[in-house]
């Protein structure tokens, strides 16, 4: 009884760790997208895990909330911060630190 209990944690640890890094590619993959539109370099191709908890979404279905930090470049010269809030698989909010935005001529 042991050993198919110590099976069942150390599946459900597996699946949770892979599932935090699906979501984990989706937040690089949000952040890359908001520095490219802007014009902006993302700096380091990847994002840190700064908060975990659970939150409820507009549903009211209790979700993983994960908070994460990436860097990115408005000159190439200096390092500025942002975040992406995923909520469950989806992005909820993504912030970046006020920066240069270069229009182009038109």
């Amino acid at each position: 009884m042991f050993e198919i209990l110590a099976f069942a944690l150390f599946a459900l640890i597996v699946v949770f760790w892979m599932d935090g890094m699906r979501v984990r590619e989706l937040a690089i993959a949000a952040a890359k997208i908001a520095c490219k539109r802007d014009g902006m370099q993302f700096l380091d191709d990847t994002v840190s895990l700064v908060s975990f908890k659970f939150a409820r979404n507009d549903f009211g279905i209790l979700k993983a909330r994960r908070l994460y930090q990436f860097e990115f470049s408005d000159t190439g010269d200096n390092r500025l911060e942002g975040s992406v809030e995923m909520l469950g698989k989806r992005v909820g909010v993504l912030y970046m630190e006020p920066h240069r935005i270069e229009m182009g001529e038109g």
